[in-house]
């Protein structure tokens, strides 16, 4: 492996003068339908889905022509405005197409535009579905934004865009109090990452002049080692809160009270893959402080573990795969916060990750679809048979997740576990055993939710669901079955020049039989032989979760605690600082003002009493004051 320089744009010619359209039909897209009113209930959805549709085909067509061209002219720079041009900084507004950015664009607006098909069956019912379709269009947009633009400062624009629109829908049924104050955690939670974003972009213009990933990548191996671990924590900070890791994770679980395809979008193509993308395309900051780079892995390693702890005691459906995103978005943490030998292998599992967990989220809408928005696997059971196309499809992505051979995670999060082996032994271990734990979850839920007895609650007859819905459940399903065999001997020397490395002739095996992979597959096979032993076919699972006094059952089932720490730790002192601080304020600040105005005022009450109208009481007030006066001067020449 040899450390490059990262080539610099070229400028955009042809098709690519044509970039901005990504963005700019999904946005323009979003804001009619916000505009038109009623008057686009009848055809909204429609134009909502074709404005992902035009941006992948364009996508389409730019990775091809990147296809056709030699590395250093791989990376295209488009200059669209400039924005802030003051003093010494020239801040414009432009795009920057290249190996990174580019399978991003393809991720989000492919899965993206299967996500929007199937929100055309799911919402069919929603009185509120075009406006649905505009936040969704919105969303796709802001994500584009982010992983297109050309510097920091841009990004953070999309950044924020994808804050706004994450709250728009996840408190979509903003009816149900539960999802408002879902919306608002999130949102809340999202503030604190952003501030250290924020800080990190202030303190790239102060050091380098400018937040352009030119400029950044160029300056950054002249910088000291406090100033490289500052802005690498800053940056990290900022990406914990979008990918939901430790210790800004608690508002990921909550975010299930959006619609169905609103969970997949988030997990699978754009919200939580932002802080990954954000960690890989700022390697140059990384590579100067191995301190950053030091914490990034654990992050990532305590989150994947975190993630799967929680899964385990999950009952609801989408809460299970919500545990499994933030343990499947920490293995791609660690791979990042490895460095060049990781970079490849977490966008790797980025991309297979978005073609099974998006799977799988819209699979637990269908299951929803046919059992009457019921979440509770204790209420599922044997409906593999009533739903076939879901059934299939969902085992497609539970067995890609769990690393099952050939199948695409065996191939990007296997990868990630010998990288972690080769760059820390206990840390390999940790991640070996998130695997075998990700086993035991997954299998979990596929045998309470498609296998075993019936649980069904009255009235509930389980269907599968329109074609509308299941096309976009197949396509995923063969990209979690394929998906990896096709991109593990690529995307090493793909992204290579993207990342300032050079793997040279050396590819991941395709067969991936190394002894760290054969241990890696006991390991989660152990894990599927213990989830067959408590949740088999056969066994008689209660429909009420049972009473444990175990505390790791307990602390999964309350999410580790994460909302009593950041209660205790942080809300409950901030309530008592701003009370203090309101209190100071009223008693001080308002005190001595008021207390001024009050001296003042009775002062001046006092005084309105000489003003009496009677010439005789001025007419007196004036022989008595010349009186003192003429005191005052006889003294003086006495003295």
């Amino acid at each position: 492996m040899i450390l490059l320089e990262v080539p610099t744009p070229v400028p955009a010619e042809g098709v690519f003068g044509l970039a901005w359209l990504l963005i700019a039909v999904p946005l323009v897209s979003a804001a009619i339908l916000l505009l038109v009113g009623r008057l686009g209930d009848a055809w909204g959805h429609f134009l909502g889905t074709l404005a992902p549709i035009f941006s992948f085909a364009l996508g389409l067509m730019l990775f091809v022509q990147l296809l056709g061209r030699e590395d250093a002219e791989r990376s295209v720079g488009l200059h669209l405005w400039d924005w802030i041009p003051t003093g010494s900084w020239n801040i414009g507004v432009g795009l920057q197409i290249d190996q990174l950015s580019i399978l991003f664009t393809l991720l989000i607006t492919g899965v993206g535009s299967l996500i929007h098909i199937y929100s055309i069956g799911y919402m069919a019912h929603d009185e509120r579905r075009r406006r649905f379709f505009a936040f969704l269009n919105l969303f796709v947009a802001a994500m584009l934004l982010l992983v297109l633009a050309d510097n920091y400062l841009v990004l953070f624009v999309g950044w924020e865009g994808v804050g706004l629109a994450s709250y728009l829908l996840i408190g979509f049924w903003q009816h149900k109090s539960s999802a408002a104050v879902a919306a608002k955690k999130a949102f809340v939670v999202n503030r604190v990452g952003d501030l250290g974003m924020a800080i990190a972009i202030m303190l790239m213009l102060f050091t380098f002049g400018s937040s352009a990933f030119v400029d950044v990548n160029a300056g950054a191996a002249s910088l000291t080692p406090w100033i490289a671990t500052a802005l690498g924590c800053l940056l990290l900070l900022g990406a914990c809160g979008k990918s939901a890791q430790v210790p800004l994770q608690s508002w990921l679980l909550d975010a299930m009270e959006g619609p169905t395809p609103v969970s997949a979008l988030i997990h699978a193509a754009t919200m939580v893959t932002a802080g990954v993308y954000l960690v890989v395309r700022s390697h140059a900051i990384f590579a100067q402080s191995e301190a950053a780079s030091t914490a990034v892995v654990i992050v990532g390693t305590v989150t994947l573990l975190a993630g799967a702890w929680i899964g385990c005691a999950k009952d609801d459906i989408k809460k299970a795969l919500a545990g499994s995103t933030m343990s499947q978005i920490g293995y791609m943490m660690l791979a990042a916060g490895i460095g060049p030998a990781g970079y490849a292998f977490a966008i790797f599992h980025l991309i297979t990750h978005g073609f099974f967990k998006a799977n799988m989220f819209l699979g637990a809408g269908s299951v929803m679809h046919g059992m009457n928005d019921d979440v509770n696997m204790r209420n599922y059971g044997a409906i593999g048979r009533a739903m076939p196309i879901t059934f299939v499809t969902f085992a497609a992505g539970y067995l890609a997740i769990i690393g099952f051979p050939f199948l695409s995670g065996f191939y990007s999060k296997d990868h990630i576990i010998e990288a972690a082996f080769a760059q820390n032994q206990i840390i390999g271990v940790l991640a070996m055993v998130g695997a075998g734990v990700t086993a035991f979850y997954m299998t979990r839920l596929m045998l309470m939710t498609f296998l075993g007895k019936k649980r069904w609650e009255k009235g509930v007859h389980p269907h599968e669901s329109p074609l509308v819905m299941t096309i976009p459940l197949i396509i995923l399903g063969l990209g979690s079955v394929v998906g990896g065999l096709a991109l593990n001997n690529w995307i090493n020397g793909w992204l290579d020049p993207a990342v300032g490395v050079s793997h040279g002739d050396h590819h991941p095996s395709l067969l991936h039989f190394t002894p760290v992979g054969l241990i890696t597959l006991a390991v989660v096979a152990i894990g599927v032989v213990i989830a067959f032993l408590l949740f088999g076919p056969r066994k008689d699972i209660p429909k009420v979760a049972p009473v444990s006094r175990s505390p790791f059952t307990l602390a999964a089932r309350n999410d580790l605690y994460g909302d009593a720490f950041n209660e205790a730790v942080f809300m409950r002192p901030g309530q008592k600082l701003t009370d203090g601080v309101a209190a100071t304020d009223r008693g001080g600040v308002d005190g001595v003002v008021h207390g001024v105005a009050g001296m003042i005022g009775g002062f001046g009450s006092r005084l309105r009493l000489a003003q009496n109208g009677f010439v005789r009481t001025y007419a007196l007030t004036m022989t008595a004051g010349a009186a003192v006066v003429g005191l005052v001067l006889v003294l003086g020449r006495l003295g």
